[in-house]
């Protein structure tokens, strides 16, 4: 698996799939690696090649112990870029990706060709926060209650029944408690509100109408924040839409980022 070191001395493991030629970097949820991807990264593979990446504390990539926020895992993107040598690429996050990929297109815009923002939110004052009940269930005591209410946020009803598993979303489970809680607090601590006016590329939001985990209600918050942005809600959908529901999202992201006009 290929390796790049940042700035700082951290090495980042990375991942390039797909014959396509136009690059596609795909970021991942809080304390999830590459794998998060697994289920619909094919995709994107008729026409795009896919950038993942392991970010630090996560897969194969290192795990110090220090400080993390979304701004720093934007730049470890960048190196992952210039490790490639891609000058400019098109983005999609979800979930802590998402606050990642806010970070990438507003300060390092010449890297940035369209974005795609799925099920996350701004941060900060601003955003619309989970419930007290939808926190508590992530914090239950009773061996597998914690990860079952997870896997009913992510999923609905009748898609764990059909899918029993194994589930990609759910955490990296070789991770570190420290990094667990340096990636915690990474996505806690994110505020873009001031940044999203300056975000130049073409933007899709991209929202499960049912997404508790991540309140839907955040996607408009989105939208109406960076300039032009369109706004799709996925009836039904809760926070892992792209993959119960790829079907519709990944068309839906494919037909956006072939037919965007660059501003």
């Amino acid at each position: 698996m290929p390796h790049t070191t940042t700035p700082d001395g951290v090495g980042i493991a990375y991942q390039v799939q797909g014959e396509g030629t136009a690059p596609l970097v795909l970021l991942a949820g809080q304390a999830n690696n590459h794998h998060w991807w697994d289920g619909v990264r094919d995709d994107f593979h008729a026409d795009r090649s896919t950038i993942t990446l392991d970010y630090r504390g996560t897969g194969q990539s290192d795990k110090p112990d220090t400080p993390y926020s979304t701004e720093l895992f934007a730049l470890d993107v960048i190196a992952v870029l210039d490790d490639l040598g891609v000058d400019r690429a098109d983005v999609y996050g979800t979930s802590m990706g998402g606050r990642v990929a806010q970070q990438l297109a507003a300060r390092h815009p010449d890297r940035v060709r369209a974005l795609v923002l799925g099920c996350t939110s701004p941060g900060g004052p601003h955003a619309v926060e989970r419930t007290n009940e939808v926190r508590r269930s992530l914090v239950q005591t009773q061996p597998g209650a914690a990860r079952r209410a997870l896997l009913e946020l992510m999923y609905s009803p009748a898609w764990l029944v059909a899918n029993p598993g194994p589930y990609r979303t759910l955490g990296d489970p070789e991770m570190p408690a420290h990094a667990q809680r340096r990636h915690l607090a990474a996505s806690n601590q994110h505020d873009a509100w001031q940044l999203l006016p300056g975000i130049g590329a073409p933007t899709l939001v991209v929202h499960g109408g049912d997404d508790l985990l991540n309140p839907a209600a955040n996607a408009p918050l989105l939208a109406d924040r960076i300039p032009g942005a369109r706004l799709q809600l996925i009836p039904g959908a809760r926070h892992a839409y792209f993959e119960e529901f790829r079907a519709v999202a990944s068309p839906l992201v494919l037909d956006f980022l072939t037919t965007v006009r660059q501003r």
